[in-house]
This record gives structure tokens, sequence and C-alpha cells, in this order.
């Protein structure tokens, strides 16, 4: 199979419009730009690998905190009780709203630990120079990459009730610890999912140089 790279072609990762890997060399990594969408144009994303094992890292590190504190505390009638993640699944559960808890067992928990551990396999993979099915987990990645935001359902949740539901000595939302830290985890494995690059699948596929 014939690469990008190995046919010295270089994609744009704005537009995906390809350039002649010769028009490029040379120049440092400020002065190449896209022609279609001024994207800056590399051969690969500068130390991709680096910075998404760091996002990655401190990922799993805000995703203890975030499920181990409340994500937020529901004040009815000057009491109430701070609730987490797998709590409120569980409240849920047994209230009956079956959907709604699937939703945010699906969202907050699942979807996260998910996409750190696919980019933690891509991750390995590439450090071993895998040459299984790169297509495979190209689309595995492009998975990752699109349903990572899903994941700030919970944070939109929080921040709606703590604004609409406050009715002074009545009701309030406050929300907790655990709120910010999963924000940190949504924020973090975007930012992973954008630092790497898919590209690097592919290069398991040529010669070593």
């Amino acid at each position: 199979m014939i690469t990008a790279a190995k046919a010295a072609l270089v994609s744009c990762e704005g537009c995906r419009r390809l350039y002649r890997a010769a028009d490029i060399a040379g120049h440092g990594h400020d002065e190449v730009r896209c022609t279609l969408c001024t994207t800056l144009l590399h051969p690969r994303k500068p130390d991709s690998l680096t910075r998404t094992w760091a996002l990655v890292i401190a990922a799993f590190i805000f995703y203890i905190p975030a499920n181990v504190y409340p994500v937020m505390t529901i004040i009815f009638s000057g009491t109430g009780a701070p609730s987490t993640i797998m709590g409120g699944v569980l409240e849920l559960f047994e209230s009956g709203d079956y959907p709604i808890a699937l939703v945010i067992l699906f969202a907050s928990v699942m979807v996260p630990l998910g996409k750190m551990v696919g980019l933690v396999y891509l991750l390995l993979s590439i450090r071993s120079r895998a040459k299984w099915s790169p297509r495979t987990r190209t689309k595995m990645y492009k998975v990752i990459n699109a349903i990572g935001r899903w994941s700030m359902i919970d944070m939109f949740m929080v921040s709606i009730l703590a604004a609409i539901v406050h009715l002074g000595a009545v009701a309030t939302v406050v929300p907790g610890l655990g709120a910010m830290a999963f924000a940190a985890v949504v924020v973090t494995t975007i930012l992973a999912a954008e630092s790497f690059d898919p590209r690097l699948v592919w290069d398991s596929l040529e010669d070593d140089r």
C-alpha cells in the first residue's frame, strides 16, 4: 500500500488538500500555510505523541476525583446530600428512570474512560510499530474524536440546574469539586484527541529508515 508519506505528499490538517513534501521542505514550521484554509502545513503534528501522552495521563489523574468527589449537592428546604456521578446513576436506576440513568452512565463514565483507553491503545500501537489494520485504527480514532464532546452533557446539566433551580430557601443546586474535575477530564481528553496525529498509524507500513 502506498501512503502519502511514501509518495512524498503532505496533507493539510484543515481541508485535507495535498501538497508535495518538496514544497515545504527546508521551511520553518511557521512559514508554510495551506493556500485554501491558511492552516500551517506539517508532515506530522509537532510532538504529537508526547503531547498526547501528557494529556491522557492528566485525564486519568482528573478521572479519579471526578468519580470520588460529589458532582453537585441539591439542597431542598434547608437539607441536602452531595451526589457523585455513580451515586446519581444508582439513584436514577432505583427510582425507575432507566433511560436518563443510562444516558448519564454512557456520557459521564463510559465515554471518557473508553476515550482514554482507546487513545492509550493507539499510542502503544504506534510505539510498537504495529501493522495490524491501520484503516480500522484510523476509524477508531475518528470515533474517539467525534464522541468525546458528548461527555459535556453532564456539565451542561449541572450548570443549567445551578442557574435555574435557585429558589432561596426552597431549593438550591451547588456544583461540587467532582464537577470541576470531570470538566477537566473532558477538556484534557478533547485536547488529547486533537493533538494525536492519525497519520502516524500509517507510518508503520513504511520500511524503517
